[in-house]
């Protein structure tokens, strides 16, 4: 199983290690043809408006949602989180609109502001590292809340597909989110490889 990170911006290497952590491959994704031998992807914290169009100028957001319409399964972090968001509240910025969320960018502040925090995390404790983080102000369509913080989702699935967060898991040594994406991921493949088998 190979799992890529979006290698344009932000926080990359801390993924990248994370995912070796899990025991699989990990692909950087540059370029649209980067998507071809992955089987998930990671869309990293970071400048959201950046990673936007830098997506965009190389054409990797149609690239992205068309493998996500052939059922690649995607995780974003904070700036992944926006990008994958289908509103991003008082702002047009490029953003990839999959997932039936409403953020609102920097709500907890500057990057001065950061803060860490004690999360609920499948049942036991994770510390949240929260950078300059968005609020998810909106929950739509099916969306599991899997974790909060102050009354405001960070923490969000939809469909076995979409995965965000508006913590920094990667900066963390605790991998339980990462394996979690990580099955995600395989539970995806089994299903492809079933549907396969039965045409």
């Amino acid at each position: 199983m190979k799992i890529g990170v979006l290698a344009l911006q932000g926080s990359v290497k801390e993924h990248v290690e994370a995912l070796k952590k899990c025991e699989v491959d990990v692909v950087l994704v540059k370029l649209p043809h980067d998507l071809d031998e992955i089987n998930g992807l990671i869309i990293p914290g970071g400048e959201s408006t950046t990673i936007g169009k830098l997506m965009k100028e190389y054409g990797l957001d149609k690239a992205i949602k068309f493998r996500y319409e052939q059922g690649m399964p995607i995780y974003g972090t904070c700036a992944g989180a926006i990008l994958l968001a289908k509103e991003i509240v008082g702002s047009k910025q490029i953003k990839l609109g999959l997932m039936d969320i409403s953020v609102k960018r920097n709500e907890y502040g500057r990057q001065v502001d950061s803060f860490e925090a004690e999360l609920n995390i499948f049942d036991k404790p994770f510390r949240g590292i929260f950078i300059r983080a968005p609020v998810i102000s909106g929950v739509h369509d099916g969306c599991k809340i899997l974790s909060e913080f102050e009354g405001n989702p960070v923490f969000i699935e939809q469909k076995g597909r979409l995965l965000a967060s508006t913590f920094h898991p990667e900066l963390t040594k605790d991998l339980r989110v990462h394996k979690y994406f990580v099955d995600m991921v395989e539970k995806s493949r089994t299903m492809d490889l079933e549907k396969f088998i039965l045409m």
